[in-house]
C-alpha cells in the first residue's frame, strides 16, 4: 500500500519503488524539520552550518579542532569549511591559531562570544525538537533512530 507522499507531491504517476518512496519521504521530512530550525537560527543571525560548527567547537573544548576535524563532524557537509570558519572568525565567534610544531596546522576553538551566542539556543532547540517529534512516542522514535542509523550504515555513512 502506497503512502501519502505521492499525493503530497501531486504526482499522478505511481512512484517506481518503495525505496524511492522512502527517499522522497526522507527528503520531504528533512525539508520540513530543517526549515523550522533555520527560521529559529535566523532570528539569532546564524545559519544552520554556522550553528553546527559552533556546537562542534563547544564540544571540543579549549583544545579546539582543525578545519578537517570540524568537517568530519558536521551534520551536513559544507564544501568550504575554511571559508565558513573565516566568516565566524570575522564575527568574533571563533578563534584560530597556528600549531607551534607544524605551521601548516591551524586550530580553531569557539570564543567566549560564540559560547554566549549559542547558549540561549540550547533550550529553544530542545523544545523545537520535542515539538517536532515527541508525538511519535519514545518507542517509535527509538525505532526510527535505529532504522535511520541502519540505512546510513548500508551506504557507508
Amino acid at each position: 500500500m502506497a503512502g501519502r507522499i505521492q499525493e503530497e507531491l501531486k504526482q499522478s504517476k505511481p512512484i517506481d519503488s518503495l525505496e524511492e518512496e522512502i527517499f522522497l519521504n526522507l527528503a520531504r521530512t528533512h525539508e520540513a524539520l530543517s526549515g523550522e530550525i533555520a527560521e529559529l537560527l535566523r532570528q539569532h543571525d546564524l545559519r544552520p552550518t554556522q550553528y553546527n560548527v559552533l556546537r562542534i567547537l563547544r564540544g571540543a573544548g579549549e583544545s579546539g579542532l582543525t578545519a578537517g576535524e570540524i568537517a568530519e563532524r558536521m551534520i551536513t557537509r559544507d564544501p568550504d569549511v575554511t571559508r565558513l570558519i573565516d566568516r565566524l572568525e570575522k564575527r568574533g565567534l571563533v578563534e584560530r591559531w597556528r600549531c607551534t610544531h607544524d605551521r601548516r596546522v591551524v586550530w580553531t576553538r569557539i570564543s567566549p562570544a560564540g559560547l554566549e551566542m549559542i547558549a540561549p539556543l540550547d533550550d529553544s532547540m530542545r523544545e523545537l525538537h520535542v515539538r517536532q517529534l515527541a508525538h511519535l512516542g519514545p518507542e517509535r522514535l527509538a525505532t526510527l533512530r535505529d532504522l535511520l542509523e541502519e540505512a546510513r550504515a548500508g551506504i557507508g555513512g
